[in-house]
């Protein structure tokens, strides 16, 4: 909840040598004004948490950093103007009903702007995981 419903947040940068790793549960969860989230080349985040940017609802655009390897349930519910959502690496992601599961169904992240609609809608209430 580090900044739930911050309505006045408009842009947030982690920068090349921010060491944040996890985005916990509903980190930016209701920032109804966020538009930006850019994280720069470099960064060490790892984890995208349940509802951590659910109900921005004025995001248009994210690119997933290739550290990434996991996203949690919901994390971008009700993003209704997110179109574009671009991975750095889209290879080996997989969607999973159970937390930590360490298999299920491959996931194909090509297009940004149906991965936008499989964040936000299609598999929204799935774990997303990365094989290394």
């Amino acid at each position: 909840y580090a900044f739930y419903n911050c309505t006045g947040l408009t842009t947030v940068t982690f920068e090349e040598e921010s060491q944040c790793k996890s985005m916990e549960s509903f980190a930016f969860s209701g920032c109804d004004s966020l538009t930006t989230v850019i994280f720069e080349k470099g960064s060490e985040l790892e984890s995208i948490g349940f509802k951590a940017f659910d109900s921005c609802k004025s995001l248009t655009n994210i690119i997933i950093p290739s550290s990434v390897t996991s996203i949690g349930k919901y994390a971008f519910n009700d993003c209704k103007s997110l179109t574009s959502v671009t991975f750095e690496d889209p290879n080996g992601w997989y969607r999973t009903s159970t937390q930590g599961g360490t298999s299920g169904t491959s996931l194909t992240l090509t297009s940004a702007s149906q991965n936008a609609t499989y964040l936000t809608d299609t598999y929204d209430n799935y774990y997303w995981y990365k094989n290394n």
